[in-house]
Order: C-alpha cells, then sequence, then structure tokens
C-alpha cells in the first residue's frame, strides 16, 4: 500500500482504532464520523464534572478518536443529532433497520460529497459505504469495506428460528422489509470493494456464502488493550462464577445461559452484564436463576472480571465479539460458540460448544467447576492468547491486509457495475 487513506466510521465503533491505526503510521488523509467529543462545541462535554453530567452526556465524552489530530477530523453534527433523535424513536426491529439504511445512506452520502483529500484509499464500514465507494472509484481509489457482523440474510435467519423457539423473549418478530434492501445494500458493497476485511472466520464463510467474492476476503481478528492482571486472584470458596456481558437478548444466546443456570442449580453463579429491555413477565422468571446486573460502566467493567471464574458467550450471530478478548486478557478461561467469531481454541482457552447447546454449556462448567487444575491451565493460556490480540498487533495485521492495494493492482480489477 502506497499513500494515505480516508477513513469513515460512524459511532465509536472500537474507540477509533482503525483511524488511530493509520494516523500512527502518518496514512490517515481524513476521518469522517457523525459526532466525536474533540471537535466544535462537542469537546466541551469533556471538561464537565462527572458529577454534574447525565450519563448520557458521560458517554458522549468518551467518544475521543485518541491520536487522531483534530485536523484531520470531519463531523457532521446536525445529521448526528437528527440521527441520534430518529434512533430514539424507534419502537422494533423494523425501525431500526429503517433507521440504518437511512443513516448509512446519508452519511454515505455526506462523506462523498466532502472530498477524498488526495488519499490513495478509502476504508469504510459495511451499512455506510456503498455511496462513498461508488465516489471512491470513480476518481480511481481503491477500497476496503470491513464486513463487521454475518450478513444481514445470515442474522436474521437466525433470529427468526430462535424467535420461534423463544416467544415468550420477543414475540412474534414483525415482518422486515428492510432486512432485505439492507441485504441487497451489503452485496453492492461486496461487489465494489477491492479487499472485504472480516473480523472472524465465521462472518469470512456466511459472506463468501452469501456472493462475497473469495479471493477478495481477508481475516483479520480485532484486538483490545486493558490493563491485565499478571495472574487470576485465588478463587474464592462456593459455586463457580460464571459472567456474561452483552445486551441480554437472543442474538447473544441468553436463554441457553439461562438453561445452562437452571441445569446447574446452586452449583454455579450467573451474572448477566449488559442492557435488557425483556417484558417485565419473563425477567422475573430470570432472576430465579441468574443475576441481571444491568449496565456496567466500561471503567467498572475490569471488576466484573475479577470477580468471574470463567466467561460465557454463546452468541447466535457475531463479527467477533471484543468482551471475549476482554475476559481472556483479564486471565479467564471462556466458554463460547463459533458463531460468536472468537480467538478462543476448543480445549486451551476454554470450550467452543455446539450452538444453541445449553446441555454443552452446562457440563462444561461443570468440567471447569471439578477440575481447578484445568481451570488454571485455561486460564495462563488465556493470558498468553491476549497477549497476541492487542490493539497494536491488531494494527500490524490490519496494514498488512490492506499492503497489497496499490493503483495498478486495483486498475487491472474488473471494474464493478456501478
Amino acid at each position: 500500500m502506497s499513500g494515505k487513506v480516508i477513513v469513515s466510521q460512524l459511532g465509536a465503533r472500537m474507540h477509533y482504532a482503525v483511524p488511530a491505526i493509520f494516523a500512527s503510521q502518518d496514512r490517515l488523509a481524513h476521518f469522517y464520523t457523525d459526532i466525536c467529543a474533540t471537535k466544535g462545541w462537542y469537546r466541551f462535554a469533556t471538561a464537565l464534572p462527572a458529577s454534574l453530567t447525565p450519563a448520557a452526556v458521560r458517554r458522549f465524552a468518551g467518544r475521543q478518536p485518541k491520536n487522531v489530530s483534530p485536523n484531520l477530523i470531519t463531523i457532521f453534527p446536525a445529521f448526528g443529532i437528527r440521527s441520534a433523535l430518529r434512533r430514539m424513536r424507534g419502537k422494533d426491529v423494523v425501525d431500526e433497520t429503517s433507521h440504518a439504511l437511512w443513516a448509512g445512506a446519508y452519511f454515505s452520502r455526506l462523506v462523498a460529497q466532502s472530498g477524498f483529500h488526495g488519499a490513495d484509499g478509502i476504508y469504510a464500514f459495511s451499512g455506510d459505504a456503498l455511496e462513498q465507494m461508488r465516489a471512491a472509484k470513480q476518481q480511481g481509489l481503491w477500497t476496503a469495506l470491513e464486513q463487521m457482523i454475518a450478513p444481514r440474510d445470515v442474522l436474521e435467519q437466525l433470529l427468526q428460528e430462535e424467535a420461534q423457539s423463544f416467544p415468550d423473549w420477543t414475540g412474534p418478530l414483525p415482518k422486515n422489509a428492510f432486512a432485505r434492501i439492507f441485504a441487497d445494500r451489503e452485496k453492492a458493497e461486496w461487489n465494489i470493494a477491492d479487499l472485504i476485511i472480516c473480523p472472524s472466520e465465521f462472518v469470512r464463510r456466511h459472506v463468501v456464502a452469501s456472493g462475497g467474492d473469495e479471493s477478495r476476503c481477508v481475516v483479520v481478528p480485532y484486538g483490545v488493550d486493558v490493563r491485565s492482571p499478571v495472574t487470576r486472584p485465588r478463587r474464592l470458596p462456593g459455586p463457580l462464577r460464571v459472567l456474561t456481558a452483552g445486551a441480554v437478548g437472543l442474538r447473544k444466546g441468553s436463554p441457553y445461559v439461562v438453561q445452562a443456570a437452571q441445569l446447574l442449580g446452586g452449583s454455579a453463579t450467573f451474572r448477566m452484564v449488559g442492557p435488557c429491555n425483556l417484558p417485565e413477565t419473563l425477567l422475573n422468571k430470570l432472576a430465579s436463576s441468574v443475576e441481571l446486573a444491568g449496565i456496567i460502566p466500561r471503567a467498572a467493567m475490569a471488576e466484573q472480571y475479577r470477580w468471574a471464574d470463567i466467561f460465557l458467550l454463546p452468541s447466535i450471530c457475531e463479527g467477533s465479539a471484543t468482551v471475549i478478548y476482554e475476559a481472556l486478557a483479564a486471565g479467564l478461561p471462556v466458554i463460547t460458540t463459533e458463531n460468536t467469531g472468537s480467538v478462543v481454541r476448543d480445549g486451551k482457552e476454554g470450550f467452543v460448544v455446539p450452538l444453541r447447546d445449553s446441555q454443552a454449556i452446562a457440563q462444561a462448567i461443570e468440567r471447569l467447576a471439578k477440575d481447578e487444575e484445568l481451570r488454571a491451565e485455561m486460564s495462563v493460556n488465556a493470558f498468553r492468547q491476549a497477549a497476541d490480540f492487542t490493539v497494536e498487533k491488531y494494527g500490524t495485521r490490519l496494514l498488512a491486509a490492506i499492503a497489497p492495494l496499490s493503483s495498478k493492482q486495483v486498475a487491472d480489477r474488473p471494474r464493478p457495475k456501478l
């Protein structure tokens, strides 16, 4: 790869790791986003005392693209505020998908209209990229697209199946005509992209199965930086402590966490951290099996990892769940599924159990509860695996993946229909 890169991104995804990676190599031509706390009057949010600041403002104040010069950042505040208001008015998954389509296309057009600052290429994210990639290709730039999660077709199918199995969790899912439009938009982006970056083999496999060009798909796992302990604290007497983090719901496999807790009775303690928007009657049932801790500030998550003996995330569909990277960095053995897109190796840092199998989850927890030596060995392996998946090493892998892109190689590729 030669020359500089435009990065466009809605929200604070991965704490702005991608623009920071390019900036660290002096390869960032410009960074486009909706709103952040380092531009315009928004930067004053960071100066407000935490005790006087509403939680929403505190969360916004954390949206700081560190190590990226404000001079290289363009925000679209009017769009950002309008988008936030539209999102807040959404009532269900149909509204959510409709909003994602509107926001992605609107943002993408804003980027295209704002120009490419003499860059050689553009790095954008699925669903938010189509219009800007079309404009970039017309100007001779190469295009890299990050597919953050499995294709929409796959996600829709998996969630429909879950809703049929657990109707009390959501009720019947409404017919979502926008899902097909979103899936078609993804495929149009794949057609234009010179490189499709997938965070896991799970995502790559489904992109290819859904029509993406296998020769242009590459797997680049993420990385996280946390203050890792040198060793795990000594386990306290009593039941094994099992931690799950993420929105409580069907996509994260939460029903199987609850079923496993019921199978194990009092031999393990389960804590679920994350937002929970379930019917009140269901919440009352869950409370007898698991502790619903609600939203925990990011700064307080280290304490949750210290509390736990193992980490559990039996997701139905992900890209590559960053909470698992954090759990590994905390030295926690992990029980997960292939669909979580994690870097956990079965039998090494934990167990990769079959999808939708609460019995297998319970058996894995039981084994770790009974075998202290195995749990200690997996904890050591977790620390070692996490050391290979820091943000710095993520940056090295990402830059290596994009390195083959050049003006000549892109010019030699047949032009897609724009």
